[in-house]
């Protein structure tokens, strides 16, 4: 039998893997209506995994990483902005 746990990480997991998939579709579609329906689609699974991510954080079945300081967000926006320049 699974626990809580297992079983919010499992469907945090699916829904994740959900959102990679529609992303891809819907950079991959040229017809606008179905385009569009994806992003619906994504939408709710985006909000779905918002509400297990809540209960995740919660019960401290999720625990975050420490934030990033100053430095490190200022430094990785340096990268980007060198980057997209090239």
């Amino acid at each position: 039998m699974f626990d809580d746990k297992t079983m919010v990480s499992d469907a945090l997991a699916g829904v994740n893997g959900e959102l990679t998939k529609f992303g891809e579709m819907i950079t991959q579609t040229e017809n606008k209506e179905l385009k569009q329906c994806l992003k619906q689609i994504r939408n709710e699974c985006e909000m779905s995994q918002e509400k297990l991510y809540q209960v995740a954080r919660e019960k401290s079945y999720y625990v975050p990483a420490a934030k990033a300081t100053q430095e490190e967000v200022d430094h990785v926006k340096n990268v980007l902005t060198t980057l997209s320049m090239k």
